[in-house]
């Protein structure tokens, strides 16, 4: 969890901006290379045959960009502030950037009723296969309030959204927070509240860490558009000590919002974090990200099944942070069933799952490891107590199970030690993702009656067995031999 210092940032921003360096927002994405491409055919980036000689109407000719493989591509640079319709197609030779922030659409307020005078809508459209590149930290885009992003692949050739590096084939397994990220903006109750404000209410809004955006309102169901078959990777970027934009930054995002079959892969901050909202996610892949891996806060209460999550060998503080600052009128309270947690393999970060500030998560049917001496579970606070948690058929497997430092012990223990929970702490069976043979012996609990979003199981994680390959094709470093 992080507060944002907005004063703070907007003036950290604008220092870091007018530095020019690359590390930062690039003013302009510019020529790396140019001439005419050969390759290996494909669209969104992939190219072959001639370089196209021009962008596609709504973005901007800024040169060409040699990508991997000495392939030369079209550099279609997106404008600052999108309003409208702006669709990016997927046309071989051709490949899409950011430079510093992009805007989709203007923040249109809280009230879908009655919408901010003179502000104006914004829908980005990103056809399958087509991949968007940043080149430095400052170089992200947001989509505000009213606005929305279709970005949408298939399972063989998905939307990507990832680092100049990684275009032109120089990234690594370490490399992190080399653009920007993804911010999206809804309308759902949140509870960082203004003061003399109780949550829900239209009058409940804030602003979010990483950009001076504001995000909130009373529309449980707001509609910011849909992901699907999309990864994001190498981003991150710090523009104060703890203010922050993560992979995917979602903040009063609503259940008209799809998300699934998405991938966060290599973020320097937090792979991804909802500030307050009811967005639900479906099929979701977190991997090798620096801090926290799935980070919820300030009243989030959306719903998630089919989670896989792996932090890198020796970088990743928690796999859930999981947190409720705010309002305690609308605690956060996220439902999550089917997860596969796979902390670090050495003996640093966190714990697999910390629950704290009033966070009442409900988590079900999953599977949580972490090597060596680290700690599975832990509730730092009477007010978690409270609201009260929720673990079943849970099966952890960790150098210490249940984190004892006198903040709440009693209560750690008494939630996962609940009668009738079938949780359990043995030695990890897991092939990778792939469930062995204790996970498998696990009960399972029922959770199609929590929410119509959920589908009972008849086993816990996110993997069932090997022949479960719903990450096969639009993730990488899951599959076998593949990498990112």
């Amino acid at each position: 969890m992080r507060f944002t210092k907005i004063l703070m940032a907007g003036a950290a921003t604008l220092a870091l901006a007018a530095c020019g360096s690359a590390e930062v927002a690039s003013p302009g994405e510019g020529s790396f290379g140019g001439g005419t491409g050969g390759g290996t055919g494909g669209g969104g980036g992939t190219g072959g045959g001639t370089t196209p000689a021009t962008c596609p109407t709504g973005t901007t000719n800024v040169g060409t960009i040699t990508a991997a493989g000495g392939v030369v591509l079209r550099n279609c640079q997106l404008p600052n502030l999108i309003v409208g319709g702006l669709a990016l197609q997927n046309i071989t030779g051709v490949i899409y950037s950011v430079s510093g922030r992009v805007d989709v659409g203007s923040d249109r307020g809280p009230n879908p009723a009655a919408p901010i005078a003179g502000s104006q809508q914004g829908i980005l459209t990103v056809e399958p296969g087509v991949r968007v590149f940043g080149s430095g930290g400052l170089d992200y885009i947001v989509v505000n309030r009213g606005s929305q992003i279709f970005a949408e692949g298939t399972a063989t050739n998905p939307v990507i959204f990832t680092s100049r590096q990684s275009i032109e084939g120089t990234t690594n397994a370490d490399s992190i927070g080399q653009w920007g990220g993804l911010v999206i903006l809804g309308r759902a109750p949140i509870a960082a509240c203004p003061a003399g404000v109780t949550p829900p209410n239209i009058a409940c809004e804030a602003q979010v860490e990483g950009t001076n955006a504001f995000y909130g309102g009373n529309t449980a169901a707001d509609n910011s558009g849909r992901l699907r078959y999309f990864r994001l990777q190498h981003s991150g970027f710090q523009i104060l000590p703890g203010n922050e934009l993560n992979g995917i930054t979602m903040a009063g995002v609503g259940n008209g919002t799809v998300v699934e079959y998405i991938q966060v892969h290599n973020s320097s901050d937090d792979g991804i974090e909802p500030f307050g909202g009811t967005v639900n996610m479906k099929y979701v892949v977190l991997t090798g990200n620096d801090d926290d891996s799935f980070d919820t806060d300030t009243g989030y209460r959306g719903n998630v099944q089919f989670l896989i999550v792996r932090q890198d060998v020796d970088r990743g503080d928690r796999v859930f942070e999981s947190s409720s600052a705010g309002n305690q009128a609308l605690f956060t309270r996220p439902t999550i069933s089917n997860a596969t947690l796979i902390g670090r393999t050495d003996n640093g970060g966190g714990d697999v799952v910390l629950l704290n500030t009033g966070n009442a998560m409900r988590l079900y049917n999953s599977v949580a490891t972490k090597a060596g001496t680290g700690t599975c579970f832990d509730i730092d606070d009477a007010q978690t107590t409270t609201n009260g948690p929720i673990l079943r058929s849970v099966f952890f497997t960790c150098g210490t199970t249940l984190r004892t430092d006198g903040n709440e012990d009693a209560a750690t223990s008494a939630v996962f030690n609940f009668a009738g929970a079938n949780n359990a702490s043995g030695t990890s069976t897991l092939n990778g993702v792939t469930n062995g043979a204790n996970e498998t012996a696990r009960p399972t609990t029922a959770v199609a009656g929590l929410d119509p979003f959920f589908v009972n199981t008849t086993y816990v994680g996110a993997v069932r067995d090997a022949a479960d390959t719903w990450y096969n094709g639009w993730s990488c470093g899951i599959a076998t031999g593949s990498t990112c």
